[in-house]
């Protein structure tokens, strides 16, 4: 055997990233959803119809099938989880700061995967206003 040159991948810069594509960390800085910064978050989005229809649109798609369609925790996968999915309309999650859900669907939870790098903020936020839509639905 013999050394050789070694190779060191990181010796150059990566290319840089193209116009248009969403950062994989999502553009902002992580917070923990206990954190006081996360509860003080708060949407920039009015909760409009459109709004509201297209974070619907993004729930059917990315959590639906563990939350359910109408956030019940009783989605086709629910079984499958140590911990089943919570369900989002009633006790503890009605009571979360749209922080902390928003964080929750950025950094994921315990079984949750994280979707920071699925949805820009904007449709995180309309999430978050389709979450809140079940969730007021619910008490009536």
């Amino acid at each position: 055997m013999f050394r050789g040159a070694s190779v060191q991948p990181f010796d150059a810069a990566p290319r840089p990233m193209p116009a248009g594509t969403m950062p994989v960390d999502g553009g902002e800085p992580p917070l923990a959803r206990d954190d006081p910064a996360a509860d003080a978050l708060r949407s920039p989005l009015p909760a409009t119809p459109d709004h509201v229809a297209h974070g619907k649109a993004l729930f059917e798609i990315n959590c639906a099938t563990c939350h359910g369609a109408t956030g019940e925790g009783n989605g086709p996968t629910a079984y499958q989880p140590i911990i089943p999915p919570a369900n989002l309309t009633a006790g503890q999650p009605t009571e979360r700061t749209d922080g902390y859900v928003y964080e929750t669907i950025r950094g994921g939870g315990i079984v949750m995967p994280a979707y920071g790098d699925a949805m820009s903020a904007n449709e995180r936020w309309e999430v978050v206003l389709f979450v809140r839509s079940l969730q007021h639905g619910a008490r009536r």
